[in-house]
Order: structure tokens, then sequence, then C-alpha cells
């Protein structure tokens, strides 16, 4: 079902050339949100409820999702749902406040100098919730938990409404907001619902500071199109898992998790790196029955045949290593001997998932770690969703007249080099021989 790479004996200057990757043209879509993202900053209400009919075909009676029906939605979750996303929530929150500890940076350069860093939670953020494919219920407390914990003092959140749920978002989106005390929720989705928190909607919505959580492409595109007005998270593309495995891995293990990460989405990638033959064709032999029985055969069927998809054979664990590395998986999974050792070689991974007993959809739900993940090779340079991406740091300068004068010469000399004058002059201007 996977089709297959071999990289043995291959030279190779650059992996990244030759992975899978799925095709995903933001800039193009970026076009396309355009006039919906103008739309809103333009006609507000109106807008909201014309794309509302447009894309969700149903136009909620209230955008706003009233407090009742959030109440409503937690008091009617079965109990043991109930038990399953309250011990998400404990576990998040738990792994959430060892994140949030800081060391105060209060640096004294000379008496009278001091440079001090300021931790400042970000002051308003809306949170994005899918509602697409999949109603994801766990994107609420991954977004929310480490916002809350970072302290913001205004939490909004958005997710598509629903047809079949009177225009309301999927009532476990609704149940787990209220479950996390979150009062604002809008019945808001796509292009539009980053729109309406870019620039407010008059009596409705107030604009916010940052935007995060995942979406589909029309929700990237307009993450790029508004980033600088807002502060985003990331362009989080099609999900994928890579598995760097050797013969020592359980096939049916191994094939569960490629299959777990395919049913998110046609264009999901699974990839299976391994210096072992024998396991490659085991996986291919366990796909076949393990999707026949699942419930999206055809979802899981397109991601695994596409291009962004495949069986990687490598020489042995040092290239593998090296491939995975280049390949910067959201989620990795290291299922060979050692596992733990081999991990602690990996530098670039959105989150490694370390062993037979840890798969990526532990992950997702509660593992108690983020979810929110870079994609599409960004874990080279960026980090998952945190306490720190909903906190800023601000420098305090504080330096006595002294101080200042200690340092006063490099600044002239600095400020002539690079031909500010000005600069020069608001430090010389306050020596005292030319203060009097």
């Amino acid at each position: 079902m996977l089709r297959t790479i071999d990289l043995r004996g291959a030279i190779v200057a650059d992996y990244r050339s030759v992975l899978p990757r799925a095709e995903f043209d933001v800039a193009a879509a970026v076009e396309q949100v355009r006039p919906i993202v103008a739309g809103v900053a333009e006609r507000g209400l109106a807008a909201l409820a014309e794309y509302s009919e447009r894309f969700d075909h149903v136009v909620p009676a209230s955008f706003l999702v009233p407090a009742e029906a959030l109440a409503a939605a937690e008091a009617g979750l079965p109990a043991e749902v109930r038990a399953a996303f309250t011990e998400a929530i404990d576990r998040r929150r738990r792994v959430a406040t060892a994140e949030a500890a800081t060391v105060p940076v209060r640096v004294e350069l000379g008496p009278g100098a001091i440079v001090e860093q300021r931790i400042v939670p970000i002051g308003r953020v809306g949170l994005y919730v899918p509602g697409g494919l999949a109603p994801l219920a766990s994107s609420v407390l991954m977004n929310v938990v480490p916002a809350q914990v970072a302290g913001v003092g205004s939490i909004a959140v958005a997710s598509p409404p629903q047809a079949e749920f009177g225009g309301l978002p999927h009532p476990n989106i609704l149940a787990v907001c209220h479950l996390l005390g979150v009062t604002e929720v809008y019945a808001v989705g796509g292009a539009q619902a980053i729109a309406m928190f870019a620039y407010g909607v008059p009596g409705l919505c107030r604009g916010v500071d940052l935007v995060t959580g995942p979406g589909n492409i029309y929700v990237v595109a307009a993450k790029r199109l508004l980033r600088g007005r807002i502060g985003i998270d990331s362009e989080a593309g099609p999900t994928e898992i890579a598995v760097l495995a050797d013969s020592s891995a359980d096939a049916r293990f191994v094939a569960a998790d490629l299959i777990s990460q395919a049913e998110h989405d046609p264009l999901a990638a699974s990839v299976l790196v391994t210096d072992s033959v024998a396991l490659a064709e085991a996986v291919q032999a366990e796909l076949g029955p393990q999707v026949a029985r699942t419930r999206h055969v055809e979802r899981i069927r397109t991601a695994l045949t596409g291009r962004q998809s495949a069986v990687v054979l490598v020489d042995d664990l040092d290239q593998g290593v090296a491939v995975v590395d280049a390949y910067a998986a959201e989620h990795l999974e290291i299922q060979t001997r050692d596992a733990a050792a081999v991990a602690a070689r990996v530098s670039n991974a959105g989150a490694i998932f370390v062993g037979a007993y840890s798969p990526v959809s532990l992950g997702d739900y509660s593992a108690g770690s983020t979810h929110v993940l870079p994609t599409a090779g960004c874990a080279c340079h960026s980090s998952g969703l945190n306490v720190h991406s909903f906190r800023k740091q601000v420098h305090v300068i504080d330096y006595s007249e002294q101080a200042l004068l200690e340092v006063a010469h490099v600044v002239e000399t600095f400020a002539a080099a690079e031909d500010l004058p000005a600069h020069g002059a608001a430090v010389t201007i306050r020596r005292p021989e030319v203060r009097s």
C-alpha cells in the first residue's frame, strides 16, 4: 500500500529533496481567502452570516454561543467521556505548569546598570478549533490550558457551526470549553473566524493579539495573510507521522500507528524509515487488513497511497537518524532497540515518542504533552504550542546617570559608525558638562 523509497547505498546531499511530502499550496489559497478576510473587515456580522451560509450551510441564531448551550453540552457528556476529557485536561495542565517555571533574569552590568527580563502574558488570544472531518475537542484543551497557565487574561474560542447541531459547534467542543471555564465561544469557522479575531466585529467580538490552533488550508492562508496585524503560532499543514524502526519493532504496532495519522486527512503523511526489509514487508502486509477494519477506509487508503506517504529503506540506524532529522516530522516514533538512546540523537521533530508503548495517539489526547506541533519540516526551527507561546519577554533597562556616563563614549562611537548622529546626541546631551 505504501510506495517504497530505497536510499540504501545512495549518496544524497540533502535528504529533504527525496523524502515524501504533501502538496500544500498556501500561496494560492491566500488569494482565495483575501476577499473573505476583506469582507469580514468591512461588513462584520453581515459577512459572517454570508460566509457561514456559503461554507457551513447554516447560520447560527447567535454567533456567540450562549452560556446555557455550553453548560448543556457538558451536562450531556457520558460519564466515561467526561472522565476522559477531565483526565486529559489534568495531565496537560500538570505538564504546562512545569513548562511555566522561569528563572527571573536580572543582570547588573555595573553599579546602577541593570537589565531585567520581564515575562508578560499575551493580553488576548483567539483559539481556533477545527470541526471539519473530525471535531477536535482535544484541540480545545491543547490551546486553552497552556494559555490559562501562561496567565492570558482574555481567551476566545472559535469553531465552525454544525447544521446537525442547530448551528452550534460540536457538543464535545462546547463541553470541553465549559470544563475549562471558557465562556467566550463563537460558532464561526474557516478564514472568516481568523478575520473576526484579527479585525474584531462590532457588537460581537473584540480583536485579539494572537491566534493559535490548527485548521485547513484556508485557515492557514488567512493566518498568513493577517500575520503582522496579529501574531500566529504557525502555518500548520497536513498532519504527519514518521516511524523510525528496526527489526525489533512489532509490525502490527507500526502499521496501526501509520494508519492512525492517515485517519486525519487524505493529505496526512505516514512514513516508515527502516533498515529492515523484513519489517517493511511485514508492515505492508499488516496495512491491508487493518485498514479494512477501520471506519474511514477511503480517507486512510487515500493518505497511505498518496505521494506524501512511503516506506524509506536505509542502510542502518545511523542513516535512519539522518533521514528523520532531515524530514523533521511533526510526530516521530522511535521503535528500535534501545529506543531512548536513539531518540536522544534526534534533533528535529515536533514531538518524539519513545518505544513501542508511546504511540502518537497517546500524545494526541492524554500524554500531557502538546499536540499542536510544527508540520512540513518546520520542526527544524519551530516548537510545538506551549506556555511560552502565550508569553512575551520584555527587557527593562534601568541605568543611573553614572552608569550611562560610563558607557556613553561606546554609544556615541557606535552611533557615529552607523551614521546616526542623533542617536549619539541623545546620550551626549545628558553629559554634565553639556547640560551645564
